[in-house]
């Protein structure tokens, strides 16, 4: 057997295989499996942390994604699963309800699967969701403007925010780029997540729908812990751990 308390290059990549695997990691099950000792496992984390491999929570470590890319290419990945994501997410939506619909790619898939004869206001910040929601007789659309970020394809900054905060919502589905029991769902852009943050706060009742590639995983800014968000839709194939991280912090879980 390999000696890992000699060999920190070897270690560390146990550690990354694990990662890619599994999406995180725990200390003291890496001390147990390479016989070493815990704090030599945090000071590889620490080291791994700086590579931006992963982003260190307690206890262990979780997987740093990288970033998504732009709006543009997101919209063509994984269509089949975002569609089955949005129609499970527009089922959620109840008639004579507000609505708050955040920009991304899985959203927009949502907006263009509601029933024609849901009677409803939707509010959104993204241009092509909002000319999605046009098509719907009975749905009144609210545009918040602003600043428009090409990257994520919504409007966001000072102005929509402050547009937001003069509306409640029924239900707020919030975009995100990972998400992690630890962590809760992050994103890789500063100005959209303080947005995000916005919205979840004007809202009653918070979903996210994401693929399960996103979890578990990091990315570089918070938008809510686990607290904060009520439902979960996700495909089937989601970790059970996972799975039961979630339901432990009262998430209701969704499946497709």
């Amino acid at each position: 057997m390999l000696d890992y308390a000699a060999f920190p290059d070897q270690r560390q990549d146990l550690i990354r295989q694990i990662l890619r695997e599994q999406g995180r990691v725990v200390c003291v099950e890496l001390a147990q499996q390479m016989e070493v000792s815990e704090h030599t496992v945090r000071r590889d984390l620490h080291e791994l942390s700086k590579e931006g491999i992963c982003k260190k929570v307690y206890g262990g470590a979780v997987l740093q994604l990288p970033d998504a890319g732009t709006f543009a290419t997101r919209k063509e990945q994984n269509l089949s699963t975002k569609d089955m994501i949005a129609q499970k997410c527009a089922s959620l939506i109840k008639n004579q309800s507000c609505i708050f619909i955040d920009a991304g790619s899985t959203n927009l898939a949502m907006a263009q699967a509601l029933p024609e004869s849901l009677t409803i206001t939707a509010v959104t910040n993204a241009p092509d969701i909002a000319a999605a929601l046009l098509k719907y007789p009975h749905v009144e659309v609210i545009m918040l403007g602003g600043r428009m970020q090409k990257d994520t394809g919504g409007c966001v900054g000072n102005t929509a925010i402050e547009q937001l905060k003069n509306i409640r919502f029924d239900q707020a589905f919030i975009g995100g780029c990972a998400m992690s029991p630890e962590a809760g769902l992050t994103g890789f852009n500063f100005d959209d997540c303080e947005f995000k943050k916005a919205a979840i706060a004007q809202s009653s009742q918070t979903v996210v729908g994401l693929t399960a590639e996103k979890i578990p995983g990091i990315a570089r800014f918070a938008v809510a812990n686990c607290e904060a968000i009520d439902i979960l839709v996700v495909e089937e194939k989601l970790n059970k751990d996972f799975y039961n991280a979630f339901v432990a912090e009262n998430i209701t879980i969704l499946t497709i």
